[in-house]
């Protein structure tokens, strides 16, 4: 999309029409933001919600301003605020242009004020079906490890899509297992035997960051985080090299030996948040 002007309104030509036959004529972007649903999440001024519209199911985020308190707050805990949708629609857009599957985007308002602490907004996106997150999916492997193939296809792509991202300037910032989603509306048998290849899907997007050169701290937060979220998955050391190779697209001897600083630091970070968030040292991770 274009550079987003201090109003802004988009939405494709089926939603609104749908939006239209519901609620009459009037203010589509209004009429957006009065829409409910099933409630996924509703904290820091962000409702998140399931919707079906039209005989079409979507999914919304509607942001409804931060008070002044919590901004500060988060930014005294060096933390950055998402204050709106427009960064989750615009890293949609940019996902989509490097090939990274994500939820299709359907419509985008925002309404800005003088107050950013008042800034409304919504980004809506149509539902994808039959998925379950990777951490769902993982969640089962060390007793029932699933087949080879499938395995060395997911840390592929999994590898892949980090990659990708990184190498175009962005970080994720929530970049875990539980906001990858695996496609099951295809033959699920032949995926789950790597017959065919898996698709995935990266969620959660308004935390991300665009960089001109991503800086070496995100891509370990971003790398740490992944890695916290799959120490209890039963990966072996020979999964973590297979995804080290394909993150770098190098050999695993020449990305090793140029990159040893990086994986100690995305390892201590991994570390580090699993003791926080378990009181304890992840079994076989060096101390």
């Amino acid at each position: 999309m274009s550079v987003l002007r201090r109003n802004e309104l988009v939405m494709d030509d089926a939603f609104r029409a749908a939006l239209t036959a519901r609620c009459g004529p009037g203010d589509p972007f209004e009429q957006a933001m009065a829409l409910d649903g099933e409630i996924v999440r509703n904290v820091d001024g962000r409702r998140t919600f399931r919707f079906e519209l039209g005989g079409q199911r979507y999914f919304a985020k509607v942001h409804n301003g931060m008070p002044w308190r919590r901004i500060l707050r988060k930014l005294s805990q060096f933390r950055i605020p998402v204050l709106g949708a427009e960064p989750e629609w615009r890293a949609i857009h940019r996902l989509q242009e490097l090939g990274i599957p994500t939820t299709p985007p359907v419509a985008f308002g925002i309404r800005r004020g003088l107050n950013p602490a008042r800034e409304r907004s919504f980004v809506i996106t149509r539902d994808l079906g039959r998925t379950r997150t990777l951490e769902q999916e993982c969640l089962s492997w060390p007793e029932q490890p699933p087949a080879f193939a499938f395995r060395l296809q997911l840390i592929r792509e999994v590898a892949r899509i980090a990659r990708t991202l990184h190498g175009s300037g962005m970080n994720h910032r929530d970049f875990y297992l539980c906001h990858f989603r695996l496609d099951l509306n295809t033959n699920e048998d032949a995926t789950r035997s790597g017959r065919i290849p898996p698709c995935l899907y990266l969620m959660d997007l308004h935390r991300v960051q665009c960089h001109t050169r991503l800086p070496e701290r995100a891509r370990i937060k971003d790398l740490g985080g992944l890695y916290f979220s799959a120490l209890d998955i039963g990966l072996g050391h020979r999964d973590l090299l297979r995804f080290i190779r394909e993150y770098r697209h190098s050999s695993i001897r020449v990305t090793l030996n140029s990159d040893s600083t990086l994986w100690q630091r995305v390892t201590q970070r991994a570390r580090w948040q699993y003791q926080r968030e378990h009181g304890r040292v992840p079994e076989g991770l060096p101390r």
